[in-house]
């Protein structure tokens, strides 16, 4: 089959489109920066689910559900919280339609809403409204609360799973009854994120904390993990919030203490989103199409027999179907591709693109020597193993393509972190190399935004794991206790 994919070395951007599209993850839909996520990308969300959803619940949280629709007035009860998002809300003003005598479909005038409702851009507000009813007492805390849910940010410039006007994520909601056990929480969820994408997405992170300037609108700290792309660019793939007493305040959320006092509830958000198909993508895949880690592939293993005769399908039917059996009672996903309609060399092709890590083939002579043949999507060799005991081999196989394409991920992030102490040094290695750049910056925000403007790299994080270290900002040459992480980014 024709892949019809660009090169990552002649277009980068182009290829990821491609390999969205070509791959059957996801398309653009009719309605404009929204896009439709197809049955072969939405399973791959769903693992992301199933599994950040047992960790949630594993970690005492609970999921619910509120509307999607928020009154405007509340978000004016958080100053910097509608700042943040005002420029990206989409607002429903009627409720009604009406035919006006031409045929024509338009707003009915008459039907405009008393208060206009905004589409849901992130839930704060109208969960911070809800909590009001929910608390009274330090018995009533913590509240662990999870939603999944869409959310519409209105985006001007849209990439498929990068960037859109709508699109899929979690937001967990906590309260708490002291400002330490909602920093421990923030911290807890942060690990959780962290945990997930090294281990099941096979991406490592940098554990950091947002500078004032690109914290998240309403929090009083902001953590989040930083992955590197594959052309040297930085991608926010989770983020958590403490939130401190903010927005228990523009609500008045109030709880009697143990101690019989009046006090303000202590809170955080966490959330990731359909955003992590995007890194999934550029972190790990190649010109040949997806490259899957096992833990989160919809199907593990596909099966493609190679035949000629009735005879010969029968016998590879018989021997495939005690296999998947195999594989099945050990947690593997199978598919047997046994399609009549496809030769062998185009379905080699189809599931190399959709990245699926591990290829059994085997035909009439393989059956004969008692041997399959296995190809492996992460490095693309391939090897001829005795059936005997394949499924305990497969299920190694599959561990260790996991930890390569992890390893692989760790070595191209490791190449691509360079300490600089100067700011040429700076923009050199920017234009050059790409990726983290670890410098000395003052801590002010014009010079943040000064070397944004100049650079277009921005303070990614300031690494959870930042030794002191006694140094001058880069750009302006005030003293500096530690280093950050600058970088272009999605």
């Amino acid at each position: 089959m024709s892949k019809g994919i660009t090169s990552r070395s002649e277009d980068y951007s182009q290829w990821y489109n491609d390999l969205v599209v070509k791959a059957d993850l996801a398309e653009h839909s009719a309605v404009r920066g929204c896009m439709v996520i197809k049955p072969y990308g939405y399973g791959i969300w769903e693992r992301m689910q199933a599994i950040l959803d047992k960790r949630f619940k594993e970690t005492g949280h609970s999921n619910a559900y509120f509307p999607l629709f928020i009154p405007k007035s509340f978000f004016s009860k958080e100053a910097s919280h509608v700042e943040g998002f005002a420029t990206e809300c989409a607002v429903v003003t009627h409720y009604r339609l009406k035919n006006d005598g031409t045929g024509q479909i338009v707003v009915d005038e008459d039907a405009k809403l008393e208060e206009e409702l905004i589409v849901r851009p992130t839930s704060e507000t109208i969960i911070w409204n809800t909590y009001r009813g929910w608390i009274e007492s330090y018995r009533d805390l913590p509240i662990l609360v999870n939603q999944w849910a869409n959310v519409v940010r209105w985006e001007m410039r849209t990439r498929l799973f990068l960037r859109t006007a709508e699109f899929l994520w979690q937001e967990g909601h906590t309260a708490h009854a002291t400002e330490q056990e909602a920093i421990e929480e923030a911290e807890r969820m942060l690990e959780v994120y962290a945990e997930f994408v090294e281990g099941t997405l096979g991406l490592p992170v940098v554990r950091g904390r947002k500078t004032e300037n690109e914290r998240f609108a309403g929090a009083v700290d902001t953590y989040c993990i930083e992955a590197l792309m594959q052309d040297g660019k930085a991608l926010q793939a989770g983020t958590s919030h403490f939130l401190g007493q903010n927005f228990a305040k523009a609500f008045d959320v109030k709880f009697t203490s143990k101690e019989g006092k009046l006090e303000h509830v202590w809170a955080t958000s966490w959330g990731v989103s359909t955003r992590l198909m995007g890194a999934l993508i550029m972190a790990h895949s190649d010109d040949q199409g997806l490259v899957l880690p096992p833990k989160l592939a919809p199907i593990q293993v596909v099966i493609v027999p190679i035949f000629r005769t009735e005879e010969e399908k029968q016998a590879i039917d018989n021997y495939v179907d005690n296999l998947m059996k195999e594989l099945k009672a050990v947690d593997v996903t199978v598919k047997y591709d046994d399609r009549d309609t496809q030769r062998p060399g185009f379905k080699f092709a189809e599931w190399e693109l959709k990245g699926v890590p591990l290829r059994i083939a085997l035909g009439s002579r393989d059956m004969q020597n008692g041997t399959v043949e296995l190809a492996r999507r992460d490095n693309q060799t391939k090897e001829t193993v005795s059936q005997e005991g394949l499924a305990t081999h497969v299920v190694q196989l599959l561990d260790e393509i996991q930890n390569t394409i992890y390893q692989k991920a760790l070595s191209y992030r490791t190449e691509h972190t360079t300490e600089v102490n100067s700011y040429d040094e700076f923009k050199e290695v920017l234009e050059s190399k790409g990726g983290f750049v670890s410098c000395h910056w003052d801590g002010t925000v014009e010079t943040e935004k000064r070397v944004k403007e100049e650079t277009k790299a921005t303070i990614r994080c300031i690494p959870l794991d930042a030794k002191e270290e006694a140094g001058t900002c880069i750009f302006t040459g005030k003293p500096s206790t530690h280093r950050v992480l600058f970088a272009k980014a999605y």
